[in-house]
């Protein structure tokens, strides 16, 4: 395949859309921007004032650009009928070989609640048996795990689910040794030791579930269209029981529909790829889609975090399309439940997303993905732009309170030039600003009643009720947000890199001191900054309120948007309800009694109070599968192997808490090790250290 080949009809139609929609953001952002000038009190003149109007000009775009796309969005939703719908658009039969081919469905998780990721596998396995196609699929854990602790664990869970399921031919286990690259090389690693064995492979997060019906219609469509090269469905938000995540979810079921098919609409087969619950063409992604280490030190250097859109733009390069199945259902993830989990993970986002604009001008990228690396990477820039704009504005303001009126500004006049104030502008341009922020709610709403889907939400008062609620939830973090993610930029300019640990998945709520940790710093700049304005300029202060009170409350919003009580009494009286609340699928009831079994499980097994390291040490089972899982027993060199017994006589003789967690991975890392240890635990006739390994005395 080439780019040289005769443009398809998709290609044109988006050329065609993406010209209009270019057109009409540059046309109203230039009106927007005028009247934004002329409202100033020196009419966009002075240098405050001119860069106050060139970042309104780029967050007017950028706000323009997510209304136009969900405009689009509700033109497909509210016509019923899409040409270019990648689920319609079948081009030809499969051949036998092609309908033959395997497909890889791969986990990779990296110190996560296997719990969780053992009960969504369990559930889609069962879902993919009941379609009769499951011969078709092989399921891969990939883990990244580094945690001594977690890593026995998983091994555990996987022996676990594969004994309940008779699965020990068809779900596969690897934990890799070496975490180079994060989960691009995770992936990367699979496709070297399997990857040839499979026609796709399908990436599912570690939360994620997928009904076994998606996954085989997935496998028909790229089958059908072998030009595809990656197809991403439209993951549904599930199973949050917190405030926070139940306004997100039911926000994701309510407008989700709309912003994902206006993205359809403007990218056809130059879509987005999210990284998981997608399935890709195996060998294409193994030809083009390695990716390269950027020159210079994390994080604007080194390995690339947010490889899932380089992947996607690469698969582009290399002459294949990447789709996107916005009207595919059966796809399933779930949200972060409280906000310190979601800017957590905001966090290297932002790093990664910056990161592409290294490569906005690497050879053979079609424009259209140039154009994607430049919106993930202003979906966190324009948070520093708006924290920019509110800086200036609010300089401006105090600016004015000390400025004294000039009334004669040209020397000698008969007439004074009075200060003018066009309020009508002042308010056409509030009103246009709020039309394009809410606006695409409302039609939303109107669609979704239009096509009887009101139902799914509880009815048609919940529904509204819901929106009303989501819009203030709206409201209030989104100043927080904008804070953190502006620091988050900031952060990364300077060269400040970014961990990149599990993430916390479960409805813990957070705690009051720990979100005063986290908040502090805005706070104090809400009160100093609201402060200064009420003292200088209180007019303006009033107009930002909305602004500096969330920020002065951004510790009980933290704490009291994390509590599960809080969201199941929001779901009592009917707020928030999404689809698979009103009426369950059958993969999410699968998930959550696969979620009981494992508990109850767990709580019958030996040893099973003790960490992951003590069970693999202490247990005989879990030992054994333990060292079976491993690599066979290598000589290594005398320096290694007496560092390895000085730390099992360390551990013999002052218990497991004695080992650091490097230590505990080096001796897991030896099956020979983990022998002797395991036999010398259970000939210890000292109580006391018993009694650490969990051994009854």
């Amino acid at each position: 395949m080439s780019h040289k080949e005769k443009r398809r009809p998709w290609e044109r139609a988006a050329a065609l859309r993406r010209i209009l929609i270019l057109l009409i953001i540059v046309t109203s952002t230039f009106v927007a921007s005028s009247y934004m000038a002329g409202i100033l009190p020196h009419r966009g003149a002075s240098y405050l004032e001119m860069a106050m109007v060139v970042v309104f000009a780029t967050l007017f775009a950028w706000v323009s650009i997510g209304f136009w796309e969900a405009v689009s969005g509700i033109f497909i939703l509210a016509r019923g009928y899409d040409r270019y719908s990648v689920t319609r658009m079948e081009e030809r039969k499969a051949s036998r070989e092609e309908s033959d081919g395997r497909t890889a469905i791969l986990v990779p998780i990296a110190n996560e609640d296997v719990a969780r990721v053992t009960a969504g596998i369990a559930a889609t396995y069962k879902s993919l048996e009941r379609t009769g196609r499951l011969g078709d699929f092989d399921f891969y854990i990939l883990s990244d795990t580094s945690d001594p602790d977690r890593w026995p664990e998983e091994e555990i869970a996987w022996a676990e689910l594969c004994r309940s399921l008779g699965s020990f031919n068809r779900v596969f286990y690897r934990n890799r040794r070496v975490n180079l690259k994060r989960k691009s090389g995770n992936i990367a690693d699979f496709c070297r030791r399997w990857g040839r064995n499979y026609w796709y492979m399908a990436v599912l997060d570690a939360d994620s579930v997928m009904s076994g019906a998606t996954l085989v219609r997935m496998v028909e469509i790229m089958d059908r269209n072998p030009k595809i090269g990656i197809l991403q469905t439209s993951p549904a938000a599930v199973n949050r029981e917190t405030p926070i995540g139940r306004a997100q979810q039911f926000a994701n079921h309510a407008y989700g529909p709309m912003f994902t098919a206006g993205l359809h609409f403007m990218q056809l087969g130059d879509s987005h790829f999210w990284g998981h619950n997608a399935i890709i063409r195996t060998e294409p992604f193994m030809k083009y889609c390695g990716l390269p280490k950027l020159p210079g030190k994390p994080p604007r250097g080194g390995f690339i975090l947010s490889h899932d859109f380089v992947e996607a733009a690469f698969m582009r390069r290399g002459g294949y399309e990447v789709w996107l199945a916005y009207d595919l259902p059966g796809s399933y993830e779930e949200v972060p439940p409280t906000l310190m989990e979601e800017l957590k993970r905001d966090r290297r986002w932002c790093q990664g997303n910056l990161q592409h604009i290294r490569l906005l001008f690497t050879r053979g990228l079609f424009s259209a993905h140039r154009a994607l690396f430049l919106h993930g990477a202003m979906s966190y820039g324009s948070a520093l732009l708006w924290f920019l704009f509110l800086s200036l504005s609010s300089a401006e303001a105090i600016a004015e309170a000390f400025r004294m009126p000039v009334y004669f500004p040209g020397g000698r006049s008969l007439f004074p030039e009075w200060p003018v104030w066009h309020p009508r502008w002042a308010l056409t341009l509030l009103s246009t600003t709020a039309l394009l922020l809410f606006l695409p709610k409302v039609l939303s709403v109107i669609v979704i009643a239009a096509r009887k889907g009101v139902r799914s939400f509880g009815g048609f008062t919940r529904m509204i009720f819901s929106v009303a609620a989501e819009v203030l939830f709206s409201m209030l973090f989104a100043p927080i947000r904008m804070l953190f993610h502006s620091k988050f930029v900031f952060l990364t300019l300077l060269g400040r890199q970014v961990g990149w640990s599990g993430q916390q998945r479960a409805d813990l709520g957070t705690g009051w001191w720990e979100a005063l940790k986290f908040h502090w710093f805005g706070m104090l700049m809400a009160a100093v900054w609201g402060g200064a304005l009420f003292l200088y300029n209180r007019s303006f202060f009033w107009w930002n309120t909305p602004i500096i009170i969330p920020l002065l409350l951004s510790v009980p919003l933290s704490v009291f948007s994390s509590r599960a009580g809080a969201g199941r009494a929001l779901r009592k009286i009917g707020l928030f309800l999404t689809a698979e609340e009103v009426e369950i699928p059958a993969e999410l009831t699968d998930l959550q009694k696969e979620l009981k079994r494992g508990e109850s499980l767990r709580r019958s097994t030996p040893f099973a109070e003790k960490s992951g390291f003590v069970r693999a040490v202490v247990d005989p089972t879990s030992n054994a599968l333990h060292r079976a899982l491993l690599r066979r027993d290598r000589r290594v060199c005398t320096s290694i192997a007496d560092r390895r017994h000085a730390i099992r006589n360390k551990a013999l003789s002052r218990g497991p808490g004695a080992l650091s967690r490097g230590e505990k991975r080096e001796i897991l890392y030896d099956p020979g090790q983990m022998e002797k240890l395991h036999r010398e635990v259970w000939e210890i006739s000292n109580p006391e250290l018993a009694r650490k390994w969990g051994i009854p005395s």
